[in-house]
């Protein structure tokens, strides 16, 4: 089975990111601090399909570290110690290039679990980089988040998205079999609702859903397609 198209074209350096220019545009906040490989721990908090493992990722990439990911949703204090021993191995102990320890959606963390990364992001075994759609100052405890950065990353916009589209035409190897004529995409854009997994998941909804190799993207077919297969778009994407 194939990847989702979200992950085959997903970006892997930072000239392909898309987006989010304030962090990691030429003058963004982030940018330099990538470029030299000087990473803080850091929280990104945006909405969801942003790029924030994506980021993450380009980051642990770009500046040679070892990269280790935990979920929220999964990983108990346990995991969390585990993964700290092995990184900390990895690592070296206070080096410029201590590992990456990247926890998607920090916000699902306990009080507990979130107590267990202080010693490892105080004392630098790990670089820390948290991922939440929820606003951090609520949901991840003071002592955690004072050791951080907090970055805000913003829904895509128009330009955003029909870029995204217009890569994902030319860099999948799946799409580019296909003759598509982008004729209209005004409909794709709206159900995205500036998140760049939906809007990449919808358009290889509706290209797969043609029979003929020729596809022609109009409002009208995204929306009858899409309509058909409502059951995937409900409130949580």
């Amino acid at each position: 089975m194939n990847e989702p198209l979200a992950e085959r074209v997903r970006p892997k350096t930072l000239d392909e990111y898309i987006s989010q220019h304030h962090l990691v545009g030429e003058k963004g906040s982030l940018t330099h601090q990538i470029k030299k490989g000087i990473i803080p721990s850091l929280i990104l908090w945006g909405p969801p399909g942003t790029g924030k493992t994506t980021l993450a990722n380009i980051i642990a990439e770009e500046s040679k570290r070892p990269f280790y990911v935990l979920s929220a949703i999964n990983s108990g204090v346990k995991d969390i110690r585990e993964v700290i021993d092995k990184a900390k191995q990895a690592g070296g102990l206070f080096t410029a290039k201590n590992p990456i320890l990247f926890i998607d959606e920090i916000h699902r963390f306990s009080k507990s679990q979130q107590d267990s990364l202080l010693a490892a992001v105080e004392k630098g075994w790990v670089t820390l980089i948290g991922a939440t759609t929820e606003n951090p100052s609520f949901e991840v405890i003071p002592a955690l988040l004072s050791r951080c950065q907090v970055y805000i990353l913003n829904a895509f916009g128009k330009t955003d998205l029909e870029n995204l589209i217009k890569r994902a035409m030319e860099k999948d190897s799946i799409l580019k079999s296909k003759k598509i004529d982008l004729k209209e995409t005004e409909a794709l854009l709206r159900i995205s609702g500036g998140d760049g997994r939906k809007l990449l998941n919808v358009f290889e909804l509706v290209v797969n859903s043609e029979e003929s190799d020729t596809v022609v993207i109009t409002d009208e077919l995204v929306l009858s397609k899409v309509q058909k297969n409502t059951v995937l778009y409900d409130k949580t994407g």
